[in-house]
């Protein structure tokens, strides 16, 4: 019989994706209370690999990952996505905007061993959390790689993501060391 623990302390990742400037910022100020100040914060990557959101959000969009600071429980990944979903209409209802969806936020989190989103969808390979909200493992670390299964979303594929990702795993596991904390 296995021993129940406590679960394993990870870093919180908010993908944003847009084409207004000042959204990063702006979501970074409503998101600090759940996760601290951004440890990381990429660079701003051309968000083409498919059209799915152009109908809704507008052409030219980018997307910027920001990896915060504070560690959090895996179980609150459900509260972000919920709090990043009413993020995105309160983002809307400033009416400043054309589009009907002028911000996406993609929570997830980052561990040593691999990147975790949520979504409200509901696929064959999600696990459903609570409050309407699905995780899924996007990306694995193996063989000092990321790599993806056959759900990836394109994006997540590029070699370009995936080194920001490597930072983001370097981060965390400086941070394990210099806590003792036993995560990921």
């Amino acid at each position: 019989m296995g021993r129940i623990r406590e679960p394993l302390q990870v870093l919180a990742i908010v993908a944003v994706i847009s084409r207004h400037d000042g959204v990063v910022s702006w979501t970074k100020e409503r998101l600090a209370g759940m996760g601290g100040e951004v440890a990381l914060e990429s660079r701003r990557f051309e968000h083409g690999e498919t059209g799915f959101y152009e109908r809704e959000m507008g052409a030219g969009l980018y997307k910027q990952f920001l990896l915060f600071e504070q560690w959090i429980d895996q179980a609150e990944l459900a509260d972000w996505k919920v709090l990043t979903n009413r993020l995105e209409e309160e983002f809307a209802a400033t009416g400043k905007f054309e589009e009907k969806r002028p911000l996406n936020l993609d929570p997830g989190y980052l561990s040593e061993a691999k990147l975790v989103l949520a979504t409200t969808k509901d696929r064959d390979h999600r696990i459903y959390l609570r409050d309407g909200i699905y995780a899924e493992v996007t990306l694995h670390y193996v063989k000092n790689e990321w790599q993806g299964a056959r759900w990836t979303y394109p994006d997540y594929q590029r070699a370009d993501y995936h080194a920001f990702f490597s930072e983001c795993r370097d981060y965390f596991r400086k941070r394990k060391m210099l806590a003792g904390n036993e995560t990921g």
